[in-house]
């Protein structure tokens, strides 16, 4: 007797009452395909598996495609992730589908961090639309590396691709509105360390051993039971000691990791054209897929996420503009379904940060892949959800940022001795009244380390999200602005311009921002961060180097965030020259940094007056209210 997807849900909650596990219940109700070698057009074949619901209706695909591990079994032990993933989606209709990229675990040729060749995700969406119990129809989900690919395949625009979630999607959008990253390697043309140790954890080595040619499905089945081909390097007791080795491109063997992909890479600049061979979503590439972003306040690439997002709501064809959708959560990477009552990013509390998300992303599926037509859940689903932390609520708007969002500047003002939390550095609605200036010195081989912060994958380095920066604040090489207490609590919602005017007595360096929140008792609670190397200040097309005696402009790419400043809180802006290892330390000589061992001490000057007003705009909604003193 065969069963319909009726039946499959009165199976699952009598298997539900016998406390039977996630396969168990996927073998009730599901058809388990495991070690599909789907072919590509090159003959590559890359291992997949499929979970489809017994049922002779045609059903519609959800597909995720990921450099990542999903392998059943580890160690001889049973893992569960991808069972469960696949009986929620079969629960709900749909057919599972999980490959790994080509070169990784089961899967044939030789992997490239940027996704090479993009065709591979075409080639799959065409081979799981012929299959005789598909409806043709294909969703993309997947958070981070399980993302990223999913942009720029949409510009190939598939046909059976009917809609994509795109999760903390961080290297996916490569070159997009004010931010030049590609594939987050870059942020204001300074290296992001995290790849270093996440390609140290990832990578796996030419030499690995491979399935030979010929094997069948049940050899691959049994096989994978205790070989997953899920190399581990050793565990680095201490990253960041590894991350300090110099030169920076001896880094990943120093390490003892596998370093080709790490060699070619670092040695590149912004503007090379090798990245615009790869895998990564770039501009100027066209989607016109409906797709439903999701991101994180504390994630490395929240700001070029956003962008993202309002390029797409730019787009020339308004049917394709308008089914964007939005939701920004306060959570560390890849963090949306760990929110619990009481979420805490670091060291801060935001409440209660739980969303409907599974009922959200499979609503969305419904509507797009099903048969039966389009459902009426467009019509109740927010625009924009936003988490606004301060006042721990979800809000929606139409927009973002918000309409309602005014740029509103603050000068940096001091009378020249902004060092350190202990100095007289202030935030004010007015230009300074007298001209001014604080120094500091950047010595790349004692840099500002990073403490919290938006990051992702640097192993222990970096303890992730937001913390107290008070200890940071005593160094004297971290200049400190804070405002007044406010009189009025603020909502500061939407991207955060920046601009500093600087002098330096060398011929390149690095300036950095990082936005506060004081609270009454002093705590100060890191909100979002950014670089700016100061060869890159008039584009990353060209270097143009500093001269001494020379004040320059810097703009740094925005920031973003959504924060309540309660009645009582101060706005606090931090400016130094390093945040290492989140960011690779300028070595100040004007060389290529990442072959050099010496670095040399530069003195760095933000200016401040009339006629160099170094300032910060915040999106603030509502109006704004500081004690005067």
């Amino acid at each position: 007797m065969k069963h319909t997807l009726t039946s499959i849900f009165f199976i699952t909650f009598v298997g539900f009452l016998f406390g039977q596990s996630a396969r168990e219940k996927l073998e009730e109700i599901a058809i388990i395909d495991q070690k599909i070698m789907m072919p590509m057009r090159d003959g590559v074949r890359l291992a997949t598996d499929i979970y489809r619901p017994k049922t002779d209706e045609k059903v519609p695909i959800i597909f995720s495609r990921t450099p990542y591990n999903f392998n059943s079994w580890g160690d001889g032990e049973e893992r569960t992730r991808t069972y469960e993933r696949a009986l929620n989606a079969v629960e709900k209709g749909y057919a599972y589908v999980v490959q790994n990229e080509r070169g990784r675990y089961f899967s044939e040729g030789e992997w490239d961090i940027l996704g090479v060749p993009l065709t591979d995700g075409y080639d799959a969406f065409s081979w799981m639309a012929e299959q005789e119990w598909s409806n043709g129809k294909i969703g993309t989900l997947g958070c981070s590396s399980t993302a990223e690919w999913q942009m720029a395949v949409a510009a190939l625009d598939h046909p059976s691709h009917a809609a994509m979630v795109p999760m903390g999607y961080g290297a996916g959008v490569g070159t997009v509105g004010d931010y030049y990253e590609q594939g987050n390697w870059y942020r204001g043309g300074a290296f992001q360390m995290l790849f270093a140790s996440w390609l140290y954890s990832v990578e796996h080595d030419k030499f690995k051993p491979r399935i030979p040619a010929g094997a069948t499905q049940e050899d691959l089945i049994r096989i994978s039971r205790f070989y997953d081909l899920a190399p581990e390097n050793p565990q680095i007791d201490d990253m960041l000691a590894a991350m300090s080795h110099l030169p920076v491109q001896d880094m990943l063997v120093n390490m003892g990791g596998k370093r080709e992909i790490f060699d070619d890479m670092i040695r590149r600049k912004p503007n090379d054209p090798a990245w615009f061979e790869g895998g990564l979503y770039h501009d100027n590439m066209q989607i016109n897929k409906p797709s439903f972003w999701f991101v994180s306040w504390y994630d490395v690439s929240v700001s070029p996420n956003l962008a993202l997002f309002n390029h797409m709501r730019n787009h020339p064809d308004k049917a394709v503009a308008d089914n964007q959708y939005l939701v920004i959560a306060p959570t560390l990477h890849c963090g949306y379904f760990r929110a619990t009552e009481n979420t805490m990013v670091g060291e801060m509390s935001v409440g209660d940060a739980r969303n409907n998300y599974d009922e959200m992303i499979y609503g969305w599926f419904d509507h797009w892949l099903k048969e039966d037509g389009k459902s009426d859940f467009l019509d109740d689903l927010p625009r924009v959800q936003y988490y606004l932390m301060g006042k721990n609520e979800w809000k929606t708007s139409d927009t973002w940022p918000p309409k309602e969002a005014t740029l509103t500047s603050f000068y940096l003002d001091s009378d020249g001795n902004a060092n350190s939390l202990f100095g007289d550095g202030k935030l004010t609605l007015n230009p300074p009244s007298e001209p001014n200036q604080d120094n500091y010195t950047y010595d790349p081989h004692n840099p500002v380390y990073s403490y919290g912060g938006n990051v992702c994958c640097t192993g222990n380095a970096i303890e992730a999200g937001a913390r107290d920066q008070r200890e940071m604040e005593t160094r004297n090489d971290i200049l400190v602005y804070t405002s007044e207490p406010l009189t009025e609590g603020i909502e500061v919602s939407g991207f955060i311009e920046m601009s500093l005017y600087v002098s330096s007595d060398v011929k390149d360096t690095d300036f950095t921002i990082k936005l506060i929140d004081v609270h009454p008792d002093g705590t100060a609670y890191n909100l979002d961060e950014t670089i700016q190397r100061a060869r890159y200040r008039e584009g990353y097309d060209k270097e143009v180097f500093m001269q001494e005696g020379e004040v320059y402009k810097i703009d740094l790419t925005p920031l973003s965030t959504s924060n309540y400043f309660a009645e009582g809180h101060r706005i606090r802006i931090e400016v130094a020259s390093s945040n290492f290892p989140r960011f690779m330390r300028n070595l100040n000589t004007g060389g290529n940094n990442y072959d050099e061992t010496e670095g040399i001490v530069a003195n760095n000057t933000i200016h401040h007056s009339a006629e160099y007003p170094s300032q910060i705009k915040l999106p603030i909604v509502g109006k704004l209210k500081i004690e005067n003193r």
